[in-house]
């Protein structure tokens, strides 16, 4: 071929690829209409016509476009069905649609159906409970079959989990929708690599690639626009080495990987504390989902708060422990995140830290212990890691994992009188639900003792004096939910003291852990504040306020106390005091409170009122004399007076009111949003006159300070 007719044809081939990528879409359906129109629906799972977005049910569904989509959850997962549609003719390169729901080929699919066989099909992503409702595009290439008449088929035949097919906008087109693997290179000379993240976007793939391998792999809804914020991650470890950032999938248009940037700092850290809900006196992340305490220590002057974190997303997910330090319980300094995943779905979840004061792992090096954490490795078992460097580097036991069995969440402690080590564990056997205990003279070898039925994950152990008295103790056992059983542990199986669990704590409040090593033996209690959100933040939930925990003797038997510890007074600056006075019928503000962070203290005698209380920043704290309940918002726990009186600490933040009742007899976290413009402080009393005899409160200052 010469020349000129070689340049002709690669002209006519530009002329003919740039008339097919002009031709404009060709909408198939996009189920706007009350009705399907001209498909036709056989069964009951499609329901009369298109959903408007989720059916009773059903989660959040999203993803569609306009008003409407085809949505088979009509009446559950029990209903199946076909929705077919009239014949039509393929004219374009590629068939688009979106799609969502159950993962279940053949079941809950669509169909590209010639002479009635499926020469294409497609299923949503989700075979597993979780997952999303949320629909995503998915191409077909069809350029072979362009010209010829074809019908779609949308299928639900399955009846049990995700027996569901969402779908939405089919359009015909010359260029692919569906998502496509991509990746950028950078060269990485800064600490910090940020991540546009967009809630609620489709959840991405990210790998981290160093050399040919994979060196962090997490999941993301990345922001292919304009992101909500940046998450971050630190790559100081990389420095000076190309890193390649890969996405296992991106629309054409996405441009989320050029906006991946490095810096030197934090994203957004002028801002950082001062956003409009960040809680000033409660711990939360700098960015992304927080959930349980982990590895609580105290260690060399600080206090160590280790806690379930997705350092990329305000959601559950991409489990690493991340990593804060206080020197008095209040004031927060975060650190880089303790403990990454081995490998993505291989989560490090919820464990315990001690101090190896005696050095019977013999990992040591110079003057000062080490510092040992267990941990749930989802993929391995208990695992075992250790620093030397106060906490800041872990390095993995080459032994992992020390314990293989149906459970997690291991709590580690010494037993002195044994002088050996215990780890009391969450395990499933049976079909019943057990702590187990485990005993190891070096944190290596371990020895499987006993278990006691009818706890729930996340157990914590501890020893502690009634009443003060050193020489009168007892042991205290609990799980996830708080709720606690005394006995005997001679460092091998617990033995229950009395029969029933007892509750301090009530609403917001989960997974909580006592540090270990404490100065003067002082029991420190932390807890996570499950469902406290904050709406449009980058961040997401809080811990509980910090509590020192008692056992003093009740009416009813030994019993836990919590009071917020003492260290919280630091943060005290306005006063306001108001002596004993009569609360007539109705509410009354109290005038010249302005402050937005409160702690109050207040003594109550309810006379013949029937319910009596105060209303902080609109948030009712009440308590009902008939039914002796106190209720916080939503959340009510039975209560007591004592010698006719109710005693009652209130810490109001942004994102929780959390009340300690006659002492801390009953703790009480809400999860709720104060009104700001609300008055800061109503008196209330229902029926007749109450009567206040003592009210002190304190505006609080804040906790935090910019980074």
């Amino acid at each position: 071929m010469s020349r000129t007719m070689l340049t002709i044809c690669l002209a006519l081939q530009a002329a003919i690829a740039v008339q097919a990528a002009d031709r404009p879409d060709v909408l198939v359906a996009d189920f706007e209409r009350e009705s399907y129109g001209e498909w036709k629906a056989d069964g009951e799972a499609f329901g009369p016509g298109p959903a408007q977005g989720a059916l009773p049910g059903q989660m959040p569904v999203s993803g569609y476009e306009g008003q409407r989509l085809v949505n088979s959850f009509y009446r559950g997962d029990g209903t199946t069905g076909t929705l077919t549609s009239p014949p039509l003719r393929l004219e374009r390169k590629f068939l688009n649609f979106l799609i969502g729901g159950g993962m279940h080929p053949e079941q809950t699919c669509i169909n590209l159906l010639i002479d009635g066989k499926a020469v294409r099909t497609a299923t949503g992503p989700n075979d597993r409970p979780g997952g999303s409702e949320r629909l995503d595009w998915h191409t077909w290439d069809v350029a072979d079959l362009e010209g010829q008449t074809v019908v779609l088929q949308i299928v639900d035949r399955r009846t049990d989990g995700w027996g569901h097919i969402n779908v939405d906008h089919i359009v015909q087109s010359d260029r692919r929708m569906q998502a496509e693997p991509a990746s950028r290179e950078l060269v990485v000379k800064q600490r910090y690599l940020h991540l546009p993240v967009k809630n609620g976007a489709p959840s991405r793939r990210m790998k981290f690639v160093l050399d040919g391998q994979t060196v962090r792999e997490f999941d993301i809804e990345l922001a292919d626009a304009s992101p909500d914020f940046f998450a971050f991650s630190d790559v100081s470890k990389f420095a000076g080495k190309t890193l390649r950032v890969e996405v296992d999938r991106l629309p054409a248009d996405s441009q989320a990987l050029q906006a991946i940037a490095l810096s030197e700092n934090l994203p957004a850290a002028d801002q950082m504390y001062q956003e409009r809900h960040r809680p000033q006196f409660h711990f939360t992340s700098r960015r992304g989902w927080l959930n349980d305490p982990n590895g609580l220590v105290y260690f060399d002057g600080e206090y160590h708060l280790f806690y379930q974190h997705n350092p990329y997303g305000v959601q559950w997910g991409n489990m690493h422990w991340g990593h804060a330090v206080s020197r008095d319980l209040i004031h927060w300094q975060e650190l880089p995140l303790a403990l990454y995943p081995v490998r993505h779905g291989d989560w490090a979840f919820s464990g315990s830290a001690v101090v190896d004061a005696k050095n019977t792992a013999g990992w040591q090096q110079g003057d000062q212990p080490p510092l040992v954490a267990a941990y749930t490795s989802t993929g391995r078992g208990e695992a075992i890691v250790y620093s030397t460097d106060r906490g800041r580097t872990w390095s993995e036991f080459e032994g992992n994992p020390v314990v293989r069995h149906a459970g997690r969440d291991p709590r580690l402690l010494w037993h002195e009188p044994t002088r050996r080590w215990v780890m009391a564990v969450y395990h499933e056997a049976e079909g019943k639900q057990w702590i187990a205990f485990h005993s190891s003279p070096d944190l290596k070898t371990w020895t499987y003792h006993s278990r006691i039925e009818g706890f729930f994950e996340c157990p914590d152990l501890f020893e502690a004096a009634v009443d003060g008295d050193p020489n009168r103790t007892t042991w205290v056992l609990y799980a996830a939910d708080g709720q606690y059983v005394l006995g005997d542990f001679d460092g091998r199986e617990f033995r229950p003291a009395g029969s029933g669990k007892h509750a301090l704590w009530h609403g917001a409040f989960y997974a909580a852990q006592t540090f270990t090593n404490t100065p003067h033996g002082r029991i420190v209690q932390i807890g996570w504040g499950r469902g406290v959100t904050f709406p449009g933040m980058p961040f997401n939930q809080q811990m509980t306020v910090p509590v020192e925990l008692s056992l003093r003797t009740t009416s009813e038997g030994v019993r836990l106390f919590a009071q917020p510890v003492r260290e919280l007074e630091s943060l005290r600056q306005k006063k306001h005091a108001w002596s004993a006075q009569a609360i007539e019928p109705g509410e009354r503000a109290l005038e010249n409170v302005s402050g937005e962070l409160l702690d109050m203290e207040a003594e109550f005698a309810p006379g013949e009122a029937t319910r009596l209380g105060l209303v902080v920043r609109g948030v009712p704290v009440v308590y009902d004399v008939k039914k002796r309940e106190l209720t916080c918002h939503n959340v009510t726990a039975p209560l007591t007076l004592d010698d006719g009186k109710l005693r009652l600490r209130v810490l109001v933040d942004r994102g929780s009111v959390e009340v300690f009742a006659n002492e801390g007899r009953v703790a009480i976290s809400a999860a709720v949003i104060p009104k700001a413009d609300a008055p800061a402080v109503k008196l209330l009393a229902e029926g007749s006159a109450a009567r206040l005899n003592s009210l002190m409160l304190h505006e609080l200052g804040s906790a935090w300070s910019a980074p």
